[in-house]
């Protein structure tokens, strides 16, 4: 669970249960920033940029608890094993997403999902904690008009009955199962399924005090109870952040649940 929060010069007090971090993988040019993008912003750029690694933030209201979800869109190429590692250690939530018409993309899954069970295995033998791992994995660009190169077989067998990691084919293009898809999700994360994009009414950052009381009452939204906010300029956290909050997990084990969203 990651820490902090800094819209305007605002201190908000979330608590440690309440901060998440969503973490995107798989191979270049698969439709990960498109995703990211739907989720945030319910529209996608034509224009293909390769990411080195993104960092995003979006603040909930939802039934009046605030919550925090950080976002980490990363490289498809991982030039920096260590950076990836730390990014599956500090991540809540993850989304493996392949092309249906691309193969290799979808091995590159099979080996994210395998890492991220084993890396996060290792901080479990270390906290002593049973901490479920919640992977959605994407194949994207259903839309188009292509030779399948994944058979629906081999994307069971991945997925495998594991309780905690589903399946869904989606366009991140076209918007089709994108919301399902982050529904699912989060159910199976248990958080509140009220984070995806089409279920909470979507405000700007000069509403942000709805964090700290109903003061939207008068503005007239179909989830009157759930509200997002997009903060413009999330900062990713230090790595010194993340190796500390790492290390205080390893060390205090559940105690570090009880604290507040802390970060520099």
């Amino acid at each position: 669970m990651i820490k902090k929060i800094s819209i305007s010069e605002n201190e908000f007090d979330i608590p440690a249960k309440n901060c998440h971090r969503m973490v995107i993988m798989g191979s270049t040019k698969v439709g990960k920033t498109s995703i990211i993008s739907r989720f945030l912003n319910e529209k996608v750029d034509d224009q293909y940029t390769p990411t080195i690694e993104d960092f995003h933030r979006k603040l909930y209201s939802i039934r009046g608890d605030v919550y925090q979800l950080d976002i980490l869109d990363t490289s498809g190429n991982h030039p920096f094993p260590a950076m990836r590692r730390l990014s599956i250690l500090t991540g809540d939530v993850f989304i493996l997403v392949f092309s249906l018409d691309n193969r290799e993309s979808f091995q590159e899954v099979q080996r994210l999902k395998r890492q991220i069970y084993e890396t996060k295995s290792c901080l479990r033998n270390k906290t002593k904690e049973n901490v479920d791992v919640p992977v959605m994995i994407c194949g994207n660009k259903c839309d188009k008009d292509f030779y399948r190169e994944v058979q629906e077989e081999e994307i069971e067998q991945l997925v495998g009955g594991d309780e905690h990691c589903a399946y869904f084919e989606i366009s991140a293009k076209k918007n089709t199962n994108v919301d399902q898809m982050f529904q699912t999700l989060f159910s199976i994360a248990k958080l509140p399924t009220e984070m995806s994009p089409g279920r909470h009414c979507k405000v700007s950052v000069q509403f942000c005090e709805v964090l700290h009381k109903k003061s939207l009452r008068n503005k007239k939204c179909k989830d009157g109870n759930a509200y997002g906010i997009v903060e413009p300029f999330a900062r990713r956290p230090s790595v010194q952040s993340d190796l500390m909050y790492i290390k205080e997990k390893a060390i205090g084990g559940s105690q570090t649940k009880e604290k507040g969203c802390i970060i520099c």
